[in-house]
């Protein structure tokens, strides 16, 4: 069964998500920023959600985590919990 390993930060809006991704696409650590800005409780573990499977987190966060690049962070993903940065550091199919 495919299982996945990402990182991700949540913010309550689209234009602070997108604020965001530039800061980590001109250098800043997405650990860091996701230290400094997440309201989601990983945001202390610098967004580290760990190894999941497909279904384990909500759909539109699946569709990405098990499809985009690994190491390539991924956003502005908009779920009911907010806005979302994600990153998968690893999967395996």
């Amino acid at each position: 069964m495919a299982r996945a390993s990402a990182r991700h930060l949540l913010v309550s809006s689209e234009v602070k998500c997108a604020e965001l991704k530039a800061e980590i696409e001109a250098g800043a650590d997405f650990a860091d920023v996701a230290r400094q800005n997440s309201s989601c409780p990983s945001g202390g573990q610098g967004g580290d959600l760990g190894s999941f499977g497909p279904g384990q987190m909500v759909p539109e966060f699946d569709k990405v985590v098990f499809s985009a690049p690994i190491g390539e962070v991924q956003g502005p993903v908009k779920t009911q919990f907010g806005y979302h940065l994600l990153e998968v550091t690893s999967r395996e199919d």
